[in-house]
């Protein structure tokens, strides 16, 4: 299943295009918004894979919302205005859909980018990422981190070697680390999974660092684990 959100100003225009999301079987509709703003305040600290965003809204637009990403998913715009493709397509947009468009066409977009996604997945995976801090680019070994902490404006992540850090996003390292080695425990912390030694009471323990699992990210991380463990 691929994850998506869905963002729109007109009510009718958002129920339309959740309505054939639900007839697509290999997506999985995690939120929608009628405004651009607090897509993208989500979109800082999640991430997705689908992205269908109208264009013109109020106080901010679909491409200043796309603008101000950090990291991108696949993007499929939703517009009446087919001024805006050359724009769409400069930000590096999977598809731009004219309203109204039918079902047809709308399939045509998510099939676009489910290959896209695809394709990306098959490519040969490294064993580090490039991390950014200062004016630098850092590369970073995927099996010297430990684990990221979230502090305030920044990320701080915590490695063998010592501490980085770097204003990139969880939603940018949910992009950059494999998914089964990094799990997600609260929405301040991200921890390498081979890097723990124990869980108690809801806690991870990492080297001297006794991390805590909130609710919220219980039921995935303990699924994660519980796949390690048989």
């Amino acid at each position: 299943m691929y994850r998506c959100i869905t963002v729109d100003d007109e009510p009718l225009a958002l129920e339309k295009i959740n309505g054939f999301v639900e007839q697509m079987p290999r997506l999985k509709l995690e939120v929608s918004f009628d405004n651009a703003r607090d897509a993208l305040n989500y979109l800082i600290d999640h991430s997705t894979d689908i992205l269908f965003l109208d264009i013109q809204m109020d106080y901010l637009t679909g491409l200043d919302m796309l603008a101000a990403l950090p990291e991108k998913p696949q993007v499929i715009l939703t517009t009446a205005y087919s001024e805006y493709a050359l724009k769409g397509y400069e930000l590096e947009v999977t598809d731009y859909i004219l309203k109204p468009y039918s079902f047809e066409r709308f399939a045509r977009a998510v099939n676009l980018a489910i290959k896209r996604l695809e394709e990306k997945a098959d490519a040969p995976s490294a064993d580090f990422i490039f991390v950014k801090t200062d004016y630098r680019l850092v590369k970073i070994r995927l099996n010297d981190i430990l684990f990221i902490e979230g502090m305030r404006d920044f990320r701080c992540m915590v490695t063998t070697t010592g501490k980085i850090l770097t204003q990139q996003t969880f939603g940018s390292f949910e992009e950059q680390l494999p998914p089964t080695a990094f799990a997600r425990i609260h929405k301040s912390y991200m921890v390498s999974v081979a890097k723990i030694e124990s869980i108690e009471k809801h806690r991870v323990k990492i080297g001297s660092e006794l991390l805590p699992v909130s609710e919220s990210y219980r039921e995935q991380f303990y699924k994660l684990i519980g796949n390690y463990s048989g």
